[in-house]
């Protein structure tokens, strides 16, 4: 046994005794002085067991939450993305620093905003269309690039968009995808590695 565990040791002594002692001075019938004894330790055990776990405790709290009102997790660098009740994911990402809803589509080549989501965060077309072909077949985008694009903590500058005048969706594509360091499904979550 070292010092410090000399010192812990008496130190835990010390604390019984004077526990011990506090209920012994209340000249208590000997039950219900050991029912108070063994309430302490209980409340000791728990208070202990939560600042032992409290990593794990706020963990499962994030996790709840993000269950409840569909938040992200961010764990690290890692993004934990929880699947919607639509059996999609759905992100928040800034555009130019303006907050838009984004379906995550592994299936899109390039991240698609709306002709509404371009005006407000200020991401300029020029004249140019391109002819996109998509599950609702062939439409009319126009090329584009986004100053700034983040998603959590994950941000990428002069980021390729199309805008879709014809369409309020906003769309995650494989661009933005393929940019991070991986990606992955784990059961009811998105995992995005930076």
């Amino acid at each position: 046994m070292n010092e410090d565990q000399g010192l812990n040791l008496l130190y835990l002594v010390l604390l019984l005794v004077f526990v011990g002692s506090a209920l012994a001075s209340r000249r208590l019938p000997i039950g219900k002085t050991l029912k108070m004894a063994l309430a302490w330790i209980a409340i000791f055990a728990a208070v202990f067991v939560i600042f032992s776990f409290r990593g794990e405790f706020m963990a499962i709290g994030s996790r709840l939450k993000a269950e409840a009102i569909g938040t992200p997790i961010q764990s690290g660098e890692e993004l934990r993305v929880p699947m919607a009740d639509d059996g999609h994911f759905w992100v928040e990402a800034s555009v130019n620093g303006h907050p838009v809803p984004f379906l995550v589509d592994s299936g899109a080549s390039v991240t698609t905003i709306s002709r509404e989501t371009a005006d407000a965060a200020g991401v300029e077309t020029g004249m140019r269309v391109a002819l996109v072909d998509t599950a609702n077949g062939t439409v009319e985008m126009r090329p584009a690039q986004a100053d700034m694009f983040t998603v959590g903590q994950i941000q990428r500058s002069d980021f390729a968009v199309q805008v879709n005048d014809h369409d309020e969706g906003n769309v995650l594509g494989m661009n933005f995808l393929s940019s991070l360091g991986g990606w992955r499904v784990e059961g009811h979550y998105l995992v995005l590695q930076p």
